[in-house]
């Protein structure tokens, strides 16, 4: 049995499933396994995944396209590891990734969640770093309190994240039902129960095509998480609530772009303004054709290596 099955969802990413797929059979750490879930690409993607030869990949094919979440279970119902860790099709493993995530599973044996830093790589080359504020913490260690952590940027991408089979055994799978923030969904459900063990060295490359994240990140169609279905699960948690309010500012503001005014006012309608800062309050309330010049700016800035937010 491998120390780590490796699950990679793919969907139309032949320009990026060879580095990807590179990236972890590169890495310093070996013993694990491949599983690539093909969510029936239509590009050439397979093609480009089937010539990179290696025992160790397994390419299981769904007969029908049924999102990330889904080709994330059907690798975990097929992995054969006890830690199963996610790697989108085109973002990249530093080659000492795994070693890490071996040795945060050793060192911290009461943690169940084990995750990295990441980095964002621009159109451009050029890299954005950042430095998370994580109360009481240094170098590596268990993370005080997740919800807290993340009042920001996420302090891991799932390409970041290496999870204990047993978790899976306990809260259940991906959401398949939610085409928008999975990860947010899991989160939620996976940090409010078990421990996460975490490293602050940047051992992901997230890669960022600035020109299309406004598209890429519109909400038309997509179906996001039910905030107020946790907020009723928590409602002791102020730290969960205050989390979900984060979420919702996020989300009611790419609806306000989307032009889904509805959606926006039920989200912003539950938010507790006092979880939000200053800033957020304003750019929250803003009408949408300021709000879209803010995004195209920051884009702009992005291609520039300059990494501005609202956090």
């Amino acid at each position: 049995m491998p120390r780590f099955s490796v699950v990679i969802p793919l969907y139309n990413k032949e320009g990026y499933i060879e580095n990807t797929l590179k990236s972890v059979l590169g890495q310093t750490f070996t013993d694990f396994e491949i599983i690539i879930v093909n969510d029936c690409s239509t590009d050439t993607s397979m093609s480009v995944a089937e010539k990179i030869q290696d025992s160790r990949i397994k390419i299981l094919e769904h007969s029908m396209n049924k999102g990330l979440s889904a080709s994330r279970n059907t690798g975990i119902k097929n992995a054969e590891a006890s830690y199963i860790a996610f790697l989108d099709a085109d973002d990249l493993w530093k080659p000492d990734f795994l070693k890490k995530i071996d040795f945060l599973i050793t060192n911290y044996p009461e943690a169940s969640l084990f995750a990295t830093k990441y980095e964002v790589l621009l159109k451009n080359n050029k890299v954005i770093s950042f430095n998370f504020k994580i109360d009481a913490f240094e170098d590596h260690g268990i993370i005080a309190n997740f919800f807290d952590s993340s009042l920001n940027q996420s302090i891991f991408y799932p390409s970041c994240l290496c999870v204990d089979r047993k978790v899976f055994e306990d809260i259940g799978f991906y959401n398949e039902n939610i085409s928008f923030s999975e990860d947010v969904d899991f989160n939620i459900r996976s940090q409010s129960k078990f421990k996460l063990a975490y490293s602050d060295e940047a051992l992901v490359t997230y890669l960022s095509d600035s020109e299309n994240q406004i598209t890429k990140n519109s909400l038309l169609g997509k179906t996001v998480p039910d905030y107020d279905y946790y907020e009723a699960q928590y409602k002791n948690r102020k730290d969960i609530k205050r989390y979900l309010d984060f979420q919702r500012y996020l989300k009611a503001k790419l609806f306000k772009l989307s032009r889904d005014y509805q959606s926006y006012h039920k989200l912003k309608d539950k938010i507790d303004l006092t979880n939000l800062t200053v800033k957020q309050r304003i750019l929250l309330k803003l009408p949408r054709t300021l709000l879209q010049g803010i995004s195209n700016i920051k884009l702009f800035l992005q291609k520039s290596g300059i990494e501005v937010n609202s956090y």
